[in-house]
């Protein structure tokens, strides 16, 4: 019986491509390494100026709402969007007197680190922020009877308070002009505020310090460290 030859296969030519080498999985991780880096400090940078930043209560003069060394998330998002601070909310603000506001000059490089450091957390601001209780808005005729706060004639309603309100003597209702807040601590007795000259000063209205509106930074709507005091900020 006859058999029938098969062709040979033809050979390989020279520039046919070969199988791609395998790369070592951490040679290949150390080189994306830069990149992840890079994301996440724009991923942290994003957030932090536009959506929530953490701060610390560096004093007493919101308790018992907050107390020192209290950790707080608070929430951009509301007033990114076009809404602004609501009577009750707990704000955190930058210094509200550009008079008293530090500019270090640290030169085009330097500023721009610090400016990168600041928004991931690693530095400090040049400039100190608050954190108060809005009292009054814009229009709004704030005052102090008795110990009670009234606002346009009513009593305000602050199931937060463990202490009644002092008024400074000699001063009387205030109105808050446009663009502005009148806020206070929770703390009565022990916080520099509206009362007392915290704030761009009106002296049509005495010695009250009014907070611009475009100072806030955002609302504080939860604690998140101690963990035996985790939870919402009543407003």
């Amino acid at each position: 019986m006859k058999t029938e030859e098969r062709p040979a296969p033809p050979a390989p030519e020279d520039d046919a491509p070969s199988a791609p080498a395998k790369r070592n999985p951490i040679l290949r991780f150390l080189g994306e390494l830069p990149g992840l880096i890079l994301m996440a400090l724009v991923l942290a940078i994003l957030i932090k100026t536009f959506i929530v930043q953490a701060f610390f209560i560096p004093s007493q003069s919101m308790e018992t709402t907050l107390l020192r060394d209290d950790r707080v998330l608070v929430s951009k998002i509301p007033y990114y969007l076009g809404g602004e601070p609501e009577r009750g909310d707990v704000i955190v603000f930058e210094e509200p007197d550009p008079a008293n506001r530090e500019d270090v000059d640290r030169g085009v490089v330097g500023g721009a680190f610090h400016w990168l450091t600041q928004k991931i957390g690693v530095e400090q601001p040049d400039n100190p922020d608050y954190i108060k209780r809005v009292i009054g808005l814009p229009g709004d005729k704030v005052n102090v009877r008795d110990g009670l706060v009234y606002v346009n004639g009513n009593q305000l309603d602050e199931p937060y308070l463990d202490q009644p309100t002092k008024w400074p003597e000699g001063l009387g209702p205030v109105t808050v002009p446009d663009g502005a807040l009148f806020v206070m601590g929770d703390n009565r007795s022990d916080s520099l505020d509206s009362r007392f000259g915290l704030g761009v000063q009106d002296p049509s209205q005495g010695n009250v310090g009014f907070i611009p509106i475009d100072a806030v930074v955002g609302k504080a709507f939860v604690i998140v460290w101690p963990p035996d005091r985790m939870g919402g900020i009543a407003s």
